[in-house]
């Protein structure tokens, strides 16, 4: 019902300020109500016209017509029995299923966002890279995912980290302008510090990351501490090697001056040895990170 009420519609959500100020102007409105929409939508996470009391019922009515708030429909939600965390299914406006992950660690609560459906890089301790590639999700499918996760729950404070479904590198625009929506002051205003981007390690995308000098933590999945090691648990390390990518690694820390978070998942007779662990050592000694070891 949901989409064939809203078929031919465009999402507001996933749209800047300046975007919605334009889009005011466009319906014949001032570009100070696109202010106010931004304000409702981001700030105060309202997605009901009826609620946004400071606009005029002629914007309501123009904007009903031609806008939708959200870009995804939440399909289904569990809780894992075993560990403090809360799984999310959504559907996109073209039928695939996404996952977002609510991990709970304490006083400390975490989103984990997807930023692609399927996935082309094929690590072998990942399911999602049995779907392979299917499409890469717009800022507005990856807000969304944070916004109506934030509308269930009862948490004030909200950390983000790109590492669901998707390599985040590999839609790196889109993955850009969602974090930018997040940290927005006059919106979401999530600190640079509670937004996190994880990469399995796409060199010239690191490279970029780090000449744009954006402030949102960077995470890197390493997973090895050879290059045919880690060719073996993740085979994109074949494009991008293991030498180059901690040179990426070294050159963003030393640039940037901002530690680093490098995750290790560790996987039993593969590269969880006692000497893995010297080499890793070895290899990080020079590099400004946090060492983030994760149980497979």
């Amino acid at each position: 019902l949901y989409y064939a009420q809203n078929k031919e519609k465009v999402s507001l959500i996933g749209l800047c300020l300046d975007e919605l100020r334009s889009l005011s102007e466009q319906i014949g409105e001032e570009a100070f109500r696109g202010q106010q929409l931004f304000d409702w939508i981001y700030r105060k996470n309202i997605d009901d016209y009826n609620l946004m009391t400071n606009l005029p019922g002629t914007f309501i009515t123009k904007l009903s017509e031609k806008y939708k708030f959200h870009p995804l429909v939440l399909a289904h939600c569990s809780e894992s029995k075993k560990e403090p965390t809360k799984k999310f299914l959504f559907r996109t406006e073209n039928g695939h299923m996404i996952e977002s992950v609510l991990m709970h660690d304490g006083n400390r609560s975490t989103v984990c966002l997807s930023t692609q459906v399927g996935c082309a890089v094929d690590c072998q301790f990942c399911a999602t890279a049995q779907m392979g590639f299917l499409k890469n999700l717009t800022a507005g499918e990856m807000i969304d995912q944070f916004i109506q996760i934030r509308s269930l729950i009862e948490e004030p404070r909200i950390n983000v980290v790109f590492m669901g479904m998707g390599e985040p590198f590999l839609n790196y625009r889109s993955v850009i302008q969602a974090a930018e929506l997040l940290h927005q002051p006059d919106g979401i205003n999530l600190g640079f510090d509670r937004i996190t981007i994880s990469t399995v390690g796409i060199v010239p995308k690191i490279e970029r990351y780090t000449q744009e000098d954006h402030r949102y933590k960077l995470a890197i999945s390493l997973n090895g501490v050879s290059q045919e090691q880690r060719s073996m648990i993740m085979p994109i390390s074949k494009a991008h090697t293991l030498d180059d990518l901690l040179a990426a690694a070294r050159k963003y820390a030393s640039i940037s001056r901002r530690k680093l978070t490098i995750e290790y998942v560790l996987i039993e007779k593969l590269n969880d040895s006692p000497e893995d662990a010297k080499t890793l050592k070895r290899l990080l000694r020079d590099i400004r990170c946090k060492l983030n070891l994760i149980p497979y």
